[in-house]
């Protein structure tokens, strides 16, 4: 079989050496000698056709960019035949240097790559969206662990009155019925003056007493009964705002105390409270009184309603510490009570 490839390739190079004017020993000695480059000569490139080229694969287009070396072999070897040959034989596919490759990236890492670790990614907070605010912290009234909300009604026994033994009939009677309203959880009510209602008021309560025990004439109104002790001529006037002022040497138990408001009244006078005096208590030797009011304080704790509470002189405030509380002004022995 070779021996007939050559015979071919020898026909046809002696068909050819004719047509062109060589010898046939000339075309031997060219085929086994190989050509001779012409460096002087310009590669010629044959023009090339237009259409559309396959865009290489990825792979292809990775590994190498340019041709093989064994297609630039065969170029420069096409180069150095005739003309004519060299222009009909050099395909569009052996170009020196393609016109453009498109880089394309491996979709998936080689089997050797590491993986990166994942970042964690920031959601936005868009800004029409409200951050939540912290709940506010709830703090308790001071009020209610300094006790200044009025507390149910104390009381306290007559045995706990110290010298209550020796008290008049009357006036230990008139103690004896204030002490038990004190325990029947009887509320402030304003314009009432009967136990039955549910509470009194701070007049309401001395009438009642007074009244049950057997004093009569009693005024029903707070003024009206400071009108009722001055006329009789046992009043007497404190001015001054000390609990051991001097003014109260005669102050005895059974008593009525008066307060006057600390606004401007359209009335003359302007009393607004009045109570009982007890005495002193036993175990403390604090001044204490019976009677009902809105808030004030027994043993450091205000009170609400018909109860007990401890007798100061000075100016106490009132409900709001902004506003003025009542005035201390005097006392006065219960007219119609034989005195000791």
């Amino acid at each position: 079989m070779i021996a007939m490839t050559i015979a071919i390739s020898v026909a046809t190079q002696a068909r050819d050496t004719q047509e062109e004017g060589e010898s046939f020993g000339d075309r031997i000695k060219r085929l086994f000698t190989g050509p001779s480059p012409t460096p002087h000569q310009p590669f010629k490139k044959a023009p090339a056709k237009k259409k559309t080229t396959p865009r290489p694969s990825p792979k292809t287009a990775l590994e190498s960019p340019f041709p093989p070396p064994s297609a630039t072999l065969s170029l420069e070897t096409a180069s150095s035949t005739a003309p004519g040959i060299a222009e009909t034989s050099v395909p569009q596919a052996f170009d020196a240097k393609p016109d453009y490759f498109e880089p394309v990236r491996p979709i998936s890492p080689g089997p050797n790559a590491t993986p990166r670790p994942a970042r964690a990614r920031r959601t936005p907070t868009p800004a029409h969206v409200a951050k939540p605010r912290p709940s506010p912290t709830v703090t308790p009234n001071p009020s209610t662990v300094t006790g200044e909300i009025p507390a149910p009604s104390a009381t306290i026994s007559a045995g706990e009155i110290s010298g209550y033994e020796n008290y008049a009939p009357e006036v230990r009677k008139i103690i004896d019925l204030g002490l038990s309203l004190t325990t029947q959880n009887l509320k402030f009510r304003i314009n009432s003056a009967d136990p039955i209602n549910g509470g009194m008021d701070a007049s309401g309560f001395v009438y009642y007493v007074l009244s049950q025990c057997g004093i009569g004439d009693v005024p029903r109104d707070a003024r009206e009964q400071y009108v009722w002790a001055r006329k009789a001529g046992t009043f007497q006037a404190v001015l001054g705002r000390r609990d051991d002022s001097f003014e109260l040497e005669l102050l005895k138990p059974g008593d009525l105390l008066f307060w006057a408001s600390a606004y401007n009244v359209n009335r003359e006078p302007d009393i607004s409270q009045t109570m009982i005096y007890l005495g002193r208590e036993r175990t403390t030797n604090q001044r204490i009184m019976m009677g009902a009011s809105e808030g004030r304080t027994y043993k450091g704790r205000s009170h609400l309603g018909v109860s007990v509470f401890d007798f100061k002189v000075a100016r106490l405030s009132s409900k709001s510490e902004k506003e003025p509380g009542p005035v201390f002004v005097g006392y006065a022995h219960i007219p119609g009570l034989p005195a000791e």
